[in-house]
């Protein structure tokens, strides 16, 4: 066993020191610290193995226990990926469905129905309920909300 940095077990085994600090603590190597510098323990036989973190299970699994975990995490993401796309696709037809009705908006015209003396509460101090927002008078006079907003 040859002692290295942290820095120099990554190069030879070809991963980032930050591998080899997930590897430390995972307990997958062995290391000690010494005047606060971490030195990582490795055999002569460690080379440079990329193929060593995707191969690795959790201590105490087996492969044949780790094999059906896999498959149900995969058939879960596959779900999951579905979703996500059924949700995108009824966002796409709910935004087509909102750009339809917003150009048919200009359309619909409002009634210019234009009142003959338009009563107002400083005209009228002797009415004290409010007007109704949907009553005829009002509408001519003002200009729709969504000819404020978008113009026109």
């Amino acid at each position: 066993m040859a002692r290295y940095t942290v820095a120099e077990a990554a190069d030879m085994l070809g991963i980032t020191t930050g591998a080899v600090r997930n590897r430390l603590s995972r307990g997958t190597l062995r290391s000690t610290k010494e005047d606060g510098t971490v030195y990582v323990f490795l055999s002569g036989d460690m080379s440079r193995d990329a193929k060593r973190d995707a191969g690795e299970i959790p201590g105490g699994m087996s492969h044949s226990e780790s094999d059906p975990l896999t498959s149900e995490l995969r058939d879960r993401l596959r779900y999951v990926e579905g979703q996500l796309e059924a949700e995108r696709q009824a966002h796409s037809e709910a935004r087509r469905l909102l750009a339809a009705a917003l150009e048919r908006i200009p359309a619909i015209e409002a009634p210019q129905e234009a009142a003959d003396t338009p009563e107002t509460v400083e005209e009228a101090p002797d009415r004290a309920e409010p007007r109704s927002a949907t009553g005829g008078t009002q509408e001519g006079a003002r200009r729709p909300w969504w000819r404020r907003v978008f113009g026109g």
